[in-house]
């Protein structure tokens, strides 16, 4: 463990990286739209001893305030989505970002032509070094309009973007498993089944023939597998959200609305053999956002969202350890504030504070500063 002093010499001096490096916004300040939710008020008091030691890594401003999806880029940046879902006044975009800089990346991302809103989430690059990135547009309409985009990578740079597959309700999370890809749909509904969510799969082949239209309410036949919320005290029916695979290619996906946690198990073809509820032991996790598992060691780590921690799930014994947690926090310092999206890389694994809570959440506001953290595995 490191001395006492060296963890304040490296907090220093990363806090003072992240001034430096602040996201630049082409608005003039004076002119930007009023925040009619950041604050720099105080936080109430830590409801729950702090767990772990989740450090600061960048702070961002009100024109970037819900970091959401992490992507492992080619040459070993990470490319952030910010849709800003908190204050949409602000533009969605995404941005690159390493230990000691966060830049812009793409601007001017495609809106959805009814709702005039981009709103990128979860992202990968896939095997043809294209970025794909979820799109979350059922805050602007409830009506199927979230799409799967891909961003055209030539030498390292971004370029056009353009829509593969429309109709979703809510997308989600993007993992791509060779040459196919998986796609959570957090509110998949189905006539009889308001509750309902789905994991999708679309081959690459599929995706290069150009634009795949779902068919909304219906159990269209990229629909891998479908589950159903149990609506609690949140009033929360969004259903599964975060996704990766095992060391053996099984499937783990957890319900954002009721944190129930599932392993969905494939044939050789990619397609499904048989979908589990797991029962896990140890703390109850409730609520179950983005997650990543090592394949090294078969542990997922998964954001929960709702208790404000990032919990281990060991998915030999399905025991459940907490490797962070922190109370109502406005994340200053890198505590965790609605942690919603997580990515390892070596022994760091980097967390998105989404900051935009729901009812009855250990997060009670939107608020700034607007914060990305890392926490050693070391």
């Amino acid at each position: 463990m490191k001395s006492s002093l060296t963890a304040l010499l490296l907090g220093g001096a990363l806090l003072a990286g992240c001034q430096q490096n602040q996201p630049k916004t082409e608005q003039n300040p004076a002119a930007q739209p009023t925040d009619s939710t950041a604050t720099h008020v105080p936080p109430t008091a830590d409801t729950v001893a702090t767990i772990g030691q989740p450090q600061l890594l960048h702070t961002l401003d009100e024109a970037h305030n819900t970091p959401d999806g992490l992507a492992l880029a080619p040459d070993g940046s990470i490319i952030l989505s910010v849709p800003n879902l908190a204050n949409n006044a602000y533009p969605a975009v995404l941005m690159k970002m390493t230990d000691d800089s966060l830049s812009t990346y793409l601007t001017n991302l495609p809106v959805e032509p009814t709702t005039q809103k981009a709103a990128p989430m979860d992202l990968a690059f896939g095997p043809d070094g294209h970025l794909y990135y979820a799109e979350n547009q059922y805050e602007n309409s409830k009506d199927f309009k979230s799409r799967l985009m891909r961003v055209r990578v030539e030498n390292g740079k971004p370029g056009k973007v353009e829509t593969v597959v429309d109709k979703f309700g809510l997308a989600n999370a993007v993992v791509w498993k060779g040459n196919t890809l998986y796609v959570t749909d957090s509110q998949w509904d189905l006539p009889g089944n308001d509750k309902g969510s789905a994991i999708f799969r679309f081959t690459l082949a599929e995706l290069n023939k150009g634009p795949i239209h779902l068919q909304p309410k219906t159990k269209d036949p990229h629909a891998l597998a479908l589950f159903t919320t149990t609506v609690n005290e949140t009033n929360v029916d969004n259903g599964v959200d975060g996704l990766d695979y095992d060391s053996q290619g099984r499937l783990y996906t957890g319900s954002f609305g009721d944190g129930t946690f599932y392993r969905v198990t494939l044939k050789p073809d990619g397609t499904l053999a048989r979908q589990e509820t797991l029962t896990l032991t140890g703390k109850k996790i409730p609520c179950i956002d983005g997650l990543i598992i090592d394949r090294k060691t078969d542990k997922a780590y998964v954001c929960n969202s709702r208790q404000n921690a990032i919990e281990v799930i060991d998915l030999k014994t399905l025991a459940v350890t907490t490797l962070a947690q922190n109370g109502d926090t406005d994340g200053r310092d890198g505590l965790l504030d609605q942690p919603a999206e997580v990515l390892l890389k070596g022994q760091r694994l980097y967390v998105s504070d989404f900051d935009k809570p729901e009812r009855n959440f250990v997060n009670t506001r939107s608020d700034a500063p607007h914060t990305m953290s890392y926490i050693s595995l070391k």
